[in-house]
């Protein structure tokens, strides 16, 4: 915390702390038992820092926390924050991330160029480098039967893991020699993903 303090230049910054749910305590110490001092308004002003052994007032420092499970947060660390739950994203949502985020990212991860297309077509075409043909379409149904089915998230990782696995499938049969387009649909993706 005293080195964000310190290339943060200021001594009122926002400070994020990801993932706090899977912090643990082991023989190097309780990360839980420090950010009660340190998420403490009555504490937190006289903060002193084990490894430069100073006090330091950190009442000015807003802190903002992620979680993904709330049960794994210590209950007294609970009583010091102010909870805001927001909810997964909805099916569409998704479909929409997958479109142009996701796929597009795996695309290129796996040497493939993104075809253009037009959200309306409800179709995701990709070409492999100078093709100009698609070699891979994934309709939308497809996508969404890919969300319902082989992800269980309120997120998208396994989303993306899961479109990652079908750009690697359709790279296989590529250098094999088949020939595309391939075209991924809800009736064929356990070809793809499997059962």
């Amino acid at each position: 915390i005293t080195v964000a303090l310190q290339q943060a230049g200021v001594n009122n910054p926002l400070m994020l702390l990801d993932e706090i749910d899977k912090t643990s305590s082991d023989y190097k110490g309780d990360t839980s038992s420090a950010l009660l001092e340190v998420l403490d308004p009555e504490q937190n002003s006289t903060f002193s820092d084990h490894y430069l052994e100073i006090p330091y007032d950190l009442s000015h420092v807003m802190f903002i926390t992620t979680a993904n499970y709330r049960n794994n947060i210590p209950r007294p660390l609970q009583d010091r924050m102010e909870i805001i739950e927001m909810n997964g994203y909805t099916l569409e949502e998704k479909v929409q991330i997958a479109q142009r985020h996701l796929l597009p990212k795996q695309l290129q991860e796996h040497g493939m160029k993104r075809h253009p297309i037009t959200l309306s077509d409800q179709v995701l075409q990709l070409a492999e480098h100078g093709i100009s043909k698609a070699q891979l379409q994934i309709s939308a149904p497809g996508l969404r039967q890919v969300i319902r089915s082989y992800t269980r998230e309120a997120g998208v990782r396994e989303l993306e893991r899961r479109i990652a696995k079908i750009c690697r499938r359709a790279g296989r049969d590529i250098v094999a020699g088949e020939s595309g387009p391939f075209r991924v649909t809800d009736k064929n993706l356990s070809a793809y993903l499997g059962t």
